[in-house]
């Protein structure tokens, strides 16, 4: 399953409305991405959400 390894974010669900309120099942994922970061002084690739990154929870390896 699709989860964030920095702050435990996951798919969300809900419904989908359309105009003649006809309610579907639907998913929101989150913008997860792949990245190399510094885990307990070496180098470990992790998943972690856009947000994580932006707000400088996670020390990218160089």
């Amino acid at each position: 399953m699709a989860k964030c390894e920095i702050c435990g974010k996951t798919m969300q669900s809900g419904m989908k409305v359309s105009h003649s309120h006809i309610r579907t099942k639907r998913k929101w994922k989150p913008n997860l991405q792949r990245v190399r970061a510094i885990v307990n002084g070496t180098p470990k690739r992790v998943t972690a959400c856009t947000r994580c990154l932006r707000s400088g929870k996670v020390e990218r390896a160089i």
